[in-house]
């Protein structure tokens, strides 16, 4: 008998109601003959609420105890989801992370997945059960509960698929994935098929469908994705190894990523030990930099710009003032008022003049950028939020999306 691992979002889970939809799904497929894993999200905005009890507990919550309390939320859907299964007749169990050897490892509200022993799992399936496990949590080496972070439960899911050898399946309350987030852009496309790295690309670069670590450990071990929505039958978008249907079009995705901080470093001594100094105090710092720009050294001095996110100013600012007290000459300058703007697409590999023709677009409509940056299937430039909306709509019609 083939497994399925399906995994459900909170606002699948918002209601008791909601919930039995989810589970007359889960027996449609079970009587279709399948094996099924069920990884839950809790209820709504249920972690949201438990963040905000935490701070009205304290001001600074311990994370190892945060951790503790937001791993509730998603043993709450687990266990409501299968005594609803079991009202219908369907032998079904609740694990927790733990309970369904979830080993991570890494920091508290962060973790990573490092192994899943599954052999619980299986002794269930093959029980006939079906099992329904708390996603976005796990244990880590000295057997505390950790939690995964933005996208855990995709990643619980995936992860579990590729143990298990077998597809997955993740249900949200959108229809599969878009070539432009269809809040930004009403016309955009639902996406049949989209390759592996074209949707890790997009994840990075701010498309919030699919959480990065998840659609990675896909590509690693060829779990064919499936997204699509749980609220009703329509078909979703399959994430998959690159083919010949996949290259057909040059860009396949446009993602925009919002509160994105630029800070220019002007009149830094040029030395290649300054500029990796930079860096290394914004690394310690935890600062996580994205665009690089710097300009030619003129009468020995040079101008660095990068772009972060804007949630970590304070610790960029921090490490930048230590830089321009060891240097006399150097001002700082930052703008938070920008946006990126970035187009996917592995066509590009192939397919040449996407950088001209999003260049001209941009001149013809007077969008001013201020950087650029490649991959070697992306383009991504940071504009002023005022040219927002305006750039979304002239590239997307340019390149059909």
């Amino acid at each position: 008998m083939n497994t399925i691992v399906q995994k459900f979002g909170g606002s699948s889970l918002s209601s008791i109601d909601k919930m039995k939809t989810i589970a007359d799904r889960v027996i449609r497929n079970r009587k279709n003959g399948f094996k099924m894993v069920v990884i839950v999200s809790a209820m709504g905005k249920t972690t949201n609420n438990l963040i905000e009890l935490s701070n009205q507990a304290c001001n600074a919550p311990s994370k190892r105890e945060l951790d503790m309390l937001l791993a509730t939320g998603e043993q709450v859907s687990a266990s409501l989801l299968t005594m609803i299964l079991k009202e219908k007749g369907y032998d079904s169990i609740a694990l927790t992370g733990q309970q369904a050897g979830v080993k991570t490892t890494g920091i508290y509200c962060n973790t990573k997945i490092a192994d899943i022993d599954v052999s619980t799992v299986k002794e269930y399936l093959n029980k006939d059960k079906i099992v329904i496990i708390a996603g976005f949590q796990g244990v880590n080496e000295r057997g505390e509960v950790t939690t995964l972070g933005r996208g855990g439960s995709d990643t619980t899911a995936v992860a579990f698929a590729a143990k298990l050898g077998c597809k997955c399946e993740i249900y949200t309350d959108v229809e599969g994935i878009y070539s432009v987030d269809p809040r930004l852009y009403s016309k955009a496309q639902k996406l049949d098929v989209i390759s592996y790295e074209e949707m890790k690309e997009m994840s990075q670069l701010g498309a919030k469908v699919m959480e990065c670590r998840s659609v990675e450990i896909g590509h690693r071990y060829k779990v064919p994705i499936y997204v699509a929505s749980s609220l009703s039958d329509a078909s979703g978008t399959l994430i998959k190894e690159w083919d010949k249907q996949v290259e057909e079009r040059s860009v396949t995705g446009l993602s925009v990523t919002d509160d994105v901080l630029m800070v220019t470093l002007k009149n830094i001594p040029h030395s290649s030990s300054n500029v990796a100094e930079v860096f290394t105090l914004l690394a310690e710092a935890g600062v996580s930099v994205d665009i690089i720009s710097q300009t030619l050294p003129r009468e020995g001095f040079v101008n660095l710009s990068f772009t972060a996110s804007a949630k970590d100013y304070e610790s960029v600012k921090e490490a930048m003032e230590v830089i321009a007290q060891k240097h006399s000459s150097v001002e700082l300058e930052k703008d938070d008022e920008i946006i990126k703007l970035s187009v996917v697409g592995t066509g590009m590999r192939t397919q040449s003049g996407v950088a001209a023709k999003l260049f001209r677009v941009f001149a013809d409509n007077q969008i001013e950028f201020q950087q650029v940056t490649t991959s070697e299937i992306s383009i991504s430039y940071t504009l002023d939020k005022a040219f927002k909306q305006k750039a979304v709509d002239v590239a997307a019609t340019a390149f059909n999306l």
